[in-house]
């Protein structure tokens, strides 16, 4: 069944027409003439009609596009609930927060390392491409940021402290640190155990005189000879 406009005279007429095999031969027979083609296009009918018949469809996306005005867009918001949950049972929200207060942004600082986190998490890649891939995706608290104010976000994060009374001496202590410490005491309390401490090893490298087997010479990720 399909639908077809029909010259009969000067005008087109649109018809509800189905195939219909007789004697080994197929026919179409016209089970409805709808109207005149003209005079229901000036009035939005045609539309109106394809409108009411998708709504009988589990299958059909309908998509009017042409000479209509209707426009389709879409955009994702399935990994944008998932890790926002994620982000705020962590309580990184909470602790960037809190190492924000008495800090005056015009923009929402922590809203912008959420979206240069939640890039980083999906795709990976630049903070300028970062600034055109959130355009497909709702993530609220957004708006108005632009690619400067993630630049600022994340020299937020490696801004040094005042105080480097714990620093290690490898690199100073920057706000950064201070959003960890916060991250890693939002879900200890009195009875919880350091049993299991994941480290980093990707550059880790000791100097000195090794044994006979782990502190044998091994292959280097950052090109050193030794």
């Amino acid at each position: 069944m399909f639908a077809r406009a029909k010259k009969s005279g000067k005008y087109q007429y649109l018809q509800i027409v189905e195939n219909k095999k007789e004697k080994g031969k197929v026919r179409q027979r016209v089970i409805a003439t709808i109207g005149r083609m003209d005079q229901l296009q000036s009035k939005g009918r045609v539309e109106t009609l394809i409108r009411s018949l998708s709504r009988f469809s589990e299958q059909a996306l309908l998509i009017i596009s042409g000479k209509s005005d209707v426009s389709a867009d879409s955009k994702k918001i399935g990994p944008v609930l998932i890790f926002e949950r994620l982000w705020e049972e962590a309580g990184i929200r909470k602790a960037i927060s809190r190492v924000l207060e008495g800090r005056k942004f015009e923009f929402d600082v922590e809203r912008a390392i959420f979206l240069t986190v939640l890039h980083r998490l999906l795709v990976s890649g630049s903070d300028r491409f970062c600034h055109r891939w959130c355009r497909d995706y709702i993530i609220k608290g957004i708006e108005g940021l632009e690619l400067h104010h993630l630049y600022r976000a994340m020299g937020f994060l490696g801004e040094a402290l005042d105080v480097q009374n714990e620093s290690t001496g490898f690199s100073p202590r920057c706000n950064k640190d201070l959003v960890e410490e916060l991250i890693f005491s939002h879900r200890r309390d009195l009875f919880s155990d350091l049993d299991l401490v994941f480290f980093d090893t990707t550059s880790i490298y000791f100097e000195g005189h090794g044994g006979e087997s782990i502190g044998q010479f091994g292959f280097s990720k950052d090109h050193r000879p030794d």
